[in-house]
């Protein structure tokens, strides 16, 4: 349990770092943004695969709970955007797109709300992992979802900053979107532990809602400002980081 409790407030901790860094440097680049991302898609796609699905695969010897849970944690948070979702025009660096406004600060809240939400699904995957036993892959699927943790905490201060939200409460809101993973991760442990009946399709469907994130969010994003290149070696650097962590660790 203290492993898991450690690995939950890294996790909702690595929004904070990014946070951190986004009051130090307000004016980071896209191409340095993309390639962060890049390289995060990377580190979870082989976190999705190798940690949650082909586990799923093994433990419950049954291929149909496995896709049926892929689609299930993909049609939950396809869901969630529907009902609030991201807002990828408020990116690093496009400071003109936000006049301190009132209708600009409700876009902004939105984004944030936005964002904590989709981090409770990423957190319940961390916790997931841990349910296979295996502490390595669990850790590396919590590594992935922290470094994609990392961009995505940069990315909310720029915006609460250009439209007047003060420095101490745009902290405090970071540091809210985090503690929403810590959460969503002791739930996914939580629910395995009590139940390992349900871990094959547990483990499926947070595969599920990471491949969702990845192809819906993260790789949009690092395409949508001419650094197709860069992201795309950065996600194959971090796949490739991942398995052979895994192949050595694993």
């Amino acid at each position: 349990m203290g492993m898991v409790m450690l690995t939950a407030l890294g996790v909702g901790g690595a929004t904070v770092i990014g946070a951190v860094i986004g009051f130090i440097f307000k004016n980071i680049s896209h191409k340095f943004s993309d390639i962060v991302l890049g390289f995060a898609s990377g580190v979870m796609l082989s976190a999705a695969v190798v940690g949650l699905i082909l586990p799923s695969m093994e433990i419950g010897n049954n291929m149909w709970i496995v896709v049926v849970g892929i689609f299930a944690g993909a049609l939950c948070l396809s869901l969630i955007d529907r009902a609030i979702p991201h807002i990828h025009s408020l990116a690093i660096g496009d400071k003109e797109r936000h006049p301190k406004s009132n209708k600009k600060l409700d876009k902004v809240m939105l984004f944030v709300l936005a964002i904590a939400i989709h981090n409770l699904p990423e957190g319940i995957a961390a916790g997931v992992g841990f349910g296979t036993g295996n502490v390595a892959e669990a850790f590396t699927i919590a590594a992935g979802i922290a470094l994609q943790n990392i961009p995505e905490g940069m990315v909310i201060i720029g915006p609460m900053l250009s439209v007047g939200v003060g420095r101490g409460k745009t902290f405090m809101l970071a540091l809210m979107t985090g503690l929403v993973e810590v959460v969503g991760t002791l739930i996914g442990y939580f629910a395995v532990s009590v139940s390992q009946a349900v871990l094959p399709f547990a483990l499926a469907f947070a595969g599920g809602t990471m491949l969702y994130v990845i192809s819906d969010e993260m790789i949009p994003e690092t395409h949508a400002h001419g650094n197709e290149k860069g992201a795309t070696y950065a996600l194959l650097i971090g796949f490739c980081l991942m398995l052979v962590m895994d192949f050595y660790l694993g």
